[in-house]
């Protein structure tokens, strides 16, 4: 399905130019509003945003677009994605949106939607708002007695923690632990120190100064160098980095070395398997999730389901199939019976809540498998699909026949930039390095031929 808009997760791209352009953002508004216009009662839409200096403008832009069409505006301001994904239930909207491009950097930024079950929307339905979008937007808007009307909703962060503190039993205390956040300058700086703080953590706070133009800026999961740095300078037991949008999450033990969301996810799905909470006897995680990952799962008589990369797939299947667990190696860590899309706060409440319980430190407890050798390396394309070219398809084939079927290849381009991302793994380094190289000098060569 060819879509011009969305993509793996909503539409995303540098402010002020296209698409994520005031204008998009208006027609994106005009366009969801009629979609999910049903009946004569009062329609409304949840709009939160990161921190992002652009976040004023397309939330602007939206709350024109959603009136226009004749949607009641709810304003959350700075809140993470699974907040909105949760208020958007709680405050019965027949829509959510997320203004975020999560752990882009500040010049990007996107929209995410969410329909009124919390969850992410299909791909046909995204068609369908593309289309609409396209269409003569004067023909959308509502009568001049039927425009909608926006509102600051006050106590929602409140609201969020205390549905994270939920996710924990009553007797569950973070008391005696020492805590460090890393909030990435992004959506979750109130909220994740408060509601770690609330949990009775002793909790250092950094990353929790936004300003507009620092949103995962050496911060955050995605640059874990200052968080590893503040954990050794406290002693603290743990770190926790979130990204901009506070929906992924990534552990630093205290001896300031990271651990992704596949140990993440493999800590989880043991501990609810020993308890009988896991369902579906395994997790649902994506082609990119470390094959030691799969291997240590199969070792403890459960299962590894693979999808393709985006945390909207990987829900998707998990609601077909009935998982409870699931996620990325990237930390969108998917816990079905609390939330609806990853949630880096409540994934990390689950894992303080084993250590606490283990009684161990972070380095032992969240360490479950020894990962195979994984190499992953972009190259940045300026139009059209290297994938398709002849010399590139055959250096594939020989990638696939040197690494043998004990390993894996996975190739694809990405879906929120121009970039190929080649990932190999397997046991041995040395040849999966090459290969890499290899593939990645192959497609090179094709673009900088193109």
């Amino acid at each position: 399905m060819s879509r011009r808009y969305f993509g793996t997760d909503g539409i995303r791209g540098q402010a002020n130019k296209a698409p994520m352009t005031p204008d998009l953002a208006m027609r994106v508004g005009i366009a969801v509003g009629n979609l999910f216009r049903n009946g004569d009662h009062r329609h409304r839409v949840v709009i939160g945003k990161d921190t992002r200096l652009s976040g004023y403008m397309i939330e602007n832009a939206l709350v024109a677009g959603f009136t226009a069409a004749g949607v009641d505006v709810f304003l959350l301001g700075p809140m993470p994605t699974p907040a909105v994904a949760m208020l958007t239930r709680s405050l019965r909207a027949d829509i959510g949106v997320m203004i975020s491009a999560s752990h882009n950097p500040y010049q990007d930024n996107g929209i995410k939607l969410f329909g009124p079950d919390g969850f992410k929307l299909s791909d046909e339905i995204e068609k369908r708002i593309e289309d609409l979008m396209d269409q003569d937007i004067h023909l959308q808007l509502a009568r001049p007695d039927a425009i909608g009307r926006a509102k600051r909703i006050d106590g929602a962060h409140s609201r969020y923690i205390e549905f994270a503190k939920r996710t924990l039993p009553r007797d569950v205390t973070l008391s005696g632990m020492r805590v460090v956040v890393d909030c990435a300058n992004g959506a979750g700086y109130k909220v994740a120190p408060e509601a770690l703080w609330e949990l009775g953590a002793d909790v250092v706070a950094i990353g929790d100064e936004p300003n507009g133009t620092n949103i995962n800026l050496n911060c955050g999961s995605t640059h874990p160098v200052a968080l590893a740095r503040k954990v050794h300078e406290v002693r603290a037991d743990i770190g926790i980095a979130l990204d901009g949008d506070a929906d992924r999450v990534l552990i630093v033990d205290e001896t300031g070395t990271a651990i992704d969301g596949d140990q993440l996810m493999a800590l989880i799905a043991e501990s609810w398997a020993a308890d009988g909470l896991l369902r579906g006897n395994g997790i649902v995680a994506t082609v990119m999730s470390n094959l030691g990952l799969e291997r240590f799962l199969e070792g403890n008589g459960m299962t590894l389901a693979r999808t393709k990369v985006g945390d909207r797939y990987v829900v998707e299947h998990m609601r077909k199939h009935d998982f409870n667990v699931g996620g990325e190696q990237s930390g969108h860590i998917v816990l079905s019976d609390f939330a609806t899309t990853g949630d880096g706060l409540v994934a990390a409440l689950q894992v303080m809540a084993c250590v606490q319980r283990m009684g161990r430190p972070v380095s032992e407890v969240c360490r479950r498998f020894e990962p195979v050798p994984q190499i992953l390396k972009n190259v940045r394309h300026s139009g059209g699909n290297p994938l398709d070219d002849a010399h590139v398809k055959a250096a594939i084939a020989d990638a696939e026949a040197t690494l043998g079927a004990s390993a894996r290849l996975v190739i694809r381009p990405s879906g929120t930039e121009p970039l190929i991302r080649v990932m190999a793994e397997g046991d041995d380094r040395a040849v999966v390095e090459t290969v890499v190289d290899q593939l990645i000098n192959v497609i090179s060569g094709v673009r900088n031929a193109a």
